[in-house]
């Protein structure tokens, strides 16, 4: 079987080595000069099975009422803003916020996030990756009374379906990460998940694209791709940028917040909406303020990751269009929250700032399986949890595409749930 793979972020190259493994002949074409150079280069860095609860929960339509309009807001959507493609799925969202609905979409989106935990490490382990990973857990700490409340009585739900969360008080969050001393005050508690992991997930993608490439994948990068084809509802193959035809038997469309748009040349688009996301990375070289456990900021939204001597925050996401430029006020934002929670960690002066699109569906839950062409497969939709799902993801659609028995479920998370 010849397979092309669409797409060279860290949800593509786990599923060209997922296909390779399988005895596929596999090609991976990217836009970029190489692997994870857009979603996947310098996102929160977190492998959060525990922290997949979908953005469409019952309290969401009153979050949204305090933050619509806000730049500076954890979730910003342009009041003015005439795009049509926003608004389908904003109403799809709504769509997803009652409670039947909201716990559904979480238990679909933990089968994956939970598969693909336990495959990182193998894969780790087998191949010897090296991606500044850190196997201390997440630690969500909670300011806010009422938001820590809902926290902990959700908590024995969540263990039921397979977690490990422990609920923490403010001094046993301090005893598992005294940098959080400056939020002392204010501390309510947190739930800890000693399972989760975090590391830099474009460093793991650079190492699995060699183990890939060792399996035989042909990489094709700074390939830009303008079409995909198909005849009698059957995929053919990929038509490049420049002209060139490159002819497979499958093809597997791993294209992120851009997925939709290759799928219309052959007669059906996906409900995918870019979530632009920020990030600063800093050097914590010399300082000794920097956490150890990888944090998450319920107030705030925001997630911290330690990478050796680098520091990475990230959070927010901006529903503006397909668009990744850097919109300073946000990343400011970002700058003087880790400023204000770590003032030891770094001296701040040289912060890499970054943004880019993660590929957000209306129920949080990724795209995965056949697609209406036949021999045309989707691994895409993974929101947020790009790095936390890309293993297992990878893994069961490998299996779907092989006619092998995918090591979990795949009802549910078609493209066909959209007509629920």
């Amino acid at each position: 079987m010849r397979a092309i793979v669409l797409g060279a972020g860290v949800v593509g190259v786990s599923t060209a080595y997922a296909l390779a493994k399988r005895g596929v002949e596999v090609t991976v074409i990217d836009r970029q000069p190489g692997p994870a150079l857009e979603t996947s280069y310098a996102n929160g860095g977190q492998i959060s099975a525990c922290h997949v609860t979908p953005w469409a929960t019952p309290n969401t339509p009153r979050q949204l009422a305090k933050w619509l309009g806000r730049p500076e807001a954890p979730l910003y959507m342009p009041l003015l803003r005439c795009d049509p493609a926003l608004w389908r799925w904003g109403l799809l969202f709504l769509m997803n916020t009652p409670l039947a609905k909201s716990r559904r979409n979480l238990e679909r989106a933990l089968r994956v996030a939970m598969h693909s935990r336990n495959l990182v490490k193998v894969w780790r382990s087998e191949l010897g990756l090296e991606y500044d990973h850190k196997s201390k857990g997440i630690l969500n700490f909670y300011r806010d009374p009422r938001e820590f409340e809902a926290a902990c009585k959700s908590n024995a739900a969540m263990n039921a379906k397979g977690l490990d969360r422990e609920v923490k008080t403010p001094d046993e969050c301090l005893a598992l990460e005294p940098a959080l001393e400056t939020v002392r005050p204010e501390l309510v508690g947190g739930i800890y998940s000693p399972s989760d992991e975090s590391g830099d997930a474009w460093k793991f993608t650079q190492g699995l694209a060699k183990a890939a490439e060792a399996l035989g994948v042909l990489f094709r990068y700074g390939t830009p791709i303008r079409a995909l084809e198909a005849e009698n509802k059957r995929i053919t193959g990929v038509l490049l940028a420049q002209g060139e035809r490159v002819g497979c038997d499958a093809a597997v469309v791993c294209l992120g917040s851009f997925s939709g748009k290759i799928t219309e040349s052959v007669g059906f688009g996906l409900p995918i909406y870019p979530g632009k996301g920020y990030s600063i990375t800093v050097s914590t070289e010399g300082h000794g303020g920097a956490p150890e456990v990888s944090l998450i900021d319920d107030e705030n939204k925001m997630v911290f990751s330690r990478f050796g001597e680098r520091l990475r925050a990230a959070g927010t996401a901006e529903m503006n269009g397909w668009n990744d430029n850097i919109d300073a006020r946000r990343s400011r934002v970002i700058l003087e929250k880790t400023r204000k929670l770590f003032p030891n960690a770094s001296d701040y002066a040289e912060p890499n700032f970054w943004a880019g699109l993660r590929p957000c569906t209306p129920d949080s839950v990724p795209i995965m399986g056949a697609s209406p062409v036949e021999g045309l497969w989707l691994n895409t939709g993974h929101g947020t949890l790009g790095w936390t799902m890309a293993a297992g993801a990878a893994d069961a659609v490998a299996d779907a595409i092989t006619g092998q028995t995918p090591a979990i479920d795949l009802a549910g998370l078609g493209m066909n749930r959209f007509g629920e």
